[in-house]
């Protein structure tokens, strides 16, 4: 099992205080409802005192897909995976051999699965590939518009049945082109006119029904002028058809970086929190020789530039959250994805088990040996709150939420253990909700209710201003719900 990796967010001395807690009493608090929040981010972060935020990482696991087929090849990209209620849905593009965006030679090819696991390619006979129909081929013939071919299911309460699948395809030269389906095989084009005319489109543009926002999104390829960076920028839709000017988005004055594709996807469990897993691109940082390349059977002009992905995290708007700057996918051991253009994330965070979610990722880009693996993370784990052995704590700010038992999803070791106490807005802990009246919180569950002397109820502090303060202790924190209905531990 390869060693877990781990990056904090701290600063020198005991506490990190995020935002001042008079401020914090000042500012209206925010609404969290009955939503899950994860400690992805410091949106609900308000003190930290001896914890960290922590960086988890993807484990790999095993290849789910090799591109071996004629059609496919060394250079297939920008790959989607899709959980639709009982089936994964992979789309990839497949293209053998070099060449300018959006060549002939490009198609979209298909593949599904029972478990996120085990993809099978089915024998569809849509288009004639390289001379054969006997294909996986959902797309072909429609230049460039396979080039990033990027799917979505849309979850639009009122959704016409005969467009509940939706794509966006296409670069510059064309605009994004919109596509529909009815059960996400056999597509067509909503109009021939493009959607989208604006940015550079040389990526994935990915887009998606908003259940916060209420209206289509779609987080597209740009070029930031400034910084001369490949970048990400975002416009809006309320029928898929008629978009708004882009607009780009902003980072919190972190380091502009090469951003090549974004990923950004509604998270599963949050639908209200956009996850992005983007790769970032380190344009001339060679680590492969061009011998070494040809060596490994590779094509040496995709040797000079490395790869990697970052976690950003969004919740509509133009501001992407970097609390990390550090890699979130390495490319590991092995000289093959030291290469250009390897390691980029497929879009996609799906549930792959109880306790388990899956991310896919492409490896050894340019090279015979090219393939889709897939990577393992418990559910929620992007990132925790942290405590060592020595114990520390985690204040939230003031929030108002609609519930009758609060969950938590957490691990502790042996030795660890877990307290949650609230309090009211000003930091007053209060009575029957203290830490000292919280039962003691050990073992390793993605869903635990929180009790005080045996009680889960928090229904009389239902619409009031609190804060969650959790005291941990060789522990990790990775999400809290105050849960709508009343439920029981096992």
């Amino acid at each position: 099992m390869p060693m877990r990796r781990t990056h904090l967010i701290y600063a020198s001395g005991i506490v990190l205080v995020l935002n001042a807690v008079a401020a914090a009493q000042d500012a209206a608090p925010l609404d969290i409802g009955s939503r899950l929040e994860l400690f992805a981010d410091t949106y609900v972060i308000d003190k930290l005192d001896g914890a960290q935020l922590r960086l988890q990482s993807p484990v790999p696991a095993e290849t789910v897909l090799e591109f071996d087929k004629p059609w496919e090849g060394e250079f297939c990209a920008y790959a989607t995976v899709i959980k639709d209620a009982d089936r994964y849905r992979l789309y990839y593009r497949g293209l053998p051999e070099s060449g300018a965006d959006g060549s002939a030679a490009e198609s979209t090819c298909y593949a599904e699965s029972t478990d996120g696991i085990h993809f099978t390619k089915p024998n569809l006979g849509l288009f004639e590939v390289f001379g054969t129909r006997d294909n996986n081929a959902i797309l072909h013939g429609f230049e460039p518009l396979s080039h990033n071919f990027a799917p979505f299911v849309d979850t639009r309460p009122d959704v016409d049945a005969a467009q509940r699948y939706k794509a966006l395809g296409g670069t510059s030269s064309t605009g994004l082109v919109a596509f529909v389906s009815a059960d996400g095989v056999n597509w067509r084009k909503l109009r021939d006119e493009a959607v989208i005319n604006q940015g550079a489109l040389d990526s994935q543009n990915v887009a998606f029904w908003s259940e916060s926002e209420r209206q289509y999104v779609c987080y597209l390829r740009t070029f930031d002028q400034e910084s001369k960076v490949r970048t990400v920028s975002r416009c809006t839709s309320k029928d898929f058809v008629t978009w708004t000017d882009i607009a780009p988005m902003e980072f919190g004055g972190a380091t502009p970086e090469h951003l090549y594709t974004n990923q950004t996807t509604p998270y599963f469990r949050a639908p209200h929190l956009y996850v992005a897993i983007a790769a970032r691109f380190m344009e001339g940082r060679r680590v492969v020789s061009e011998e070494l390349m040809a060596q490994m059977g590779g094509h040496t002009k995709y040797s000079g530039d490395c790869s990697d992905a970052v976690l950003l995290t969004t919740r509509g708007g133009t501001h992407y959250d970097r609390t990390f700057m550090e890699g979130f996918i390495r490319p590991g051991i092995g000289m093959n994805n030291w290469t250009s253009r390897t390691n980029y994330p497929a879009r996609g965070v799906v549930p792959t088990g109880e306790s388990e979610m899956s991310m896919y990722v492409q490896r050894n880009y340019g090279q015979k040996s090219h393939h889709l693996q897939r990577l393992v993370m418990r559910t929620d784990g992007f990132a925790s709150v942290h405590a060592p052995y020595g114990g520390g704590e985690m204040i939230t700010k003031p929030l108002t939420f609609d519930g009758v038992s609060l969950a938590i999803n957490f691990s502790t070791s042996a030795a660890g253990s877990v307290w949650i106490e609230l309090q009211r807005a000003d930091g007053t802990p209060i009575p029957g909700f203290t830490r000292e009246e919280c039962d003691e919180i050990v073992g390793d569950e993605i869903t635990r209710i929180v009790t005080w002397k045996g009680d889960a109820d928090v229904s009389p502090l239902s619409g009031g201003p609190v804060r969650v303060r959790a005291v941990l202790k060789d522990a990790d924190l990775f999400s809290v719900q105050f849960m709508p209905k009343m439920r029981v531990n096992w």
